[in-house]
């Protein structure tokens, strides 16, 4: 578990690589010690999100830990502000209105269930992260807070299904592999 403090220092983090990207000065700078906590060193996957006055502006991240924790919120920084494919790379001008998420997961578990309704008993809305994939190995996941816009289980696995290019109701028609995750998470 991180402390606020720490997750606050991730987010310094985050900005300073965005702001390093685009030339800039950091803003609040985070002493190179400060890089080194242990707790920064533990490999876990993240995800960076950027919101620009409410509204998503990119997020990026890695479902499992294939980096340190600091590594990969500065990577995950700079892809989600620069190579998130759903929008223009970040200005410098937007900046100041953007706010930062950082999500730190659990390793991803398979949830075992039956049929659809299964599924649904399973799944705690607001706590679990969600993957889905094709036998195939097509899939998409949605993080915990996506619940938030997203309430009920079949509006939320409609929406993540049709983000892995499937119908919209094809949790309850075909058996997909399902994982769960947790996230430890801070914000701006």
């Amino acid at each position: 578990m991180f402390t606020e403090n720490e997750g606050h220092l991730l987010i310094k983090i985050v900005r300073q690589a965005i702001e390093k990207k685009l030339g800039l000065e950091p803003s609040d700078p985070v002493p190179d010690k400060d890089l080194l906590n242990p707790s920064f060193q533990v490999k876990r996957g993240v995800f960076v999100t950027l919101n620009k006055r409410g509204m998503l502006r990119g997020c990026i991240g890695s479902l499992s830990g294939v980096e340190t924790v600091v590594e990969g919120i500065k990577r995950h920084a700079v892809n989600a502000a620069f190579n998130d494919h759903r929008f223009p790379p970040l200005t410098s001008a937007e900046l100041p209105d953007v706010s930062i998420n950082i999500s730190i997961l659990t390793e991803p578990r398979d949830l075992q269930y039956e049929d659809a309704d299964d599924l649904v008993r399973k799944l705690r809305p607001e706590i679990d992260g969600v993957i889905l994939k094709e036998p195939d190995g097509g899939g998409a996941t949605f993080l915990p807070q996506v619940w938030e816009q997203l309430p009920s289980p079949d509006l939320f696995l409609g929406h993540l299904c049709r983000k892995a290019g499937l119908t919209d109701d094809a949790w309850k028609s075909s058996h997909l592999l399902v994982q769960t995750y947790q996230v430890q998470y801070f914000k701006e």
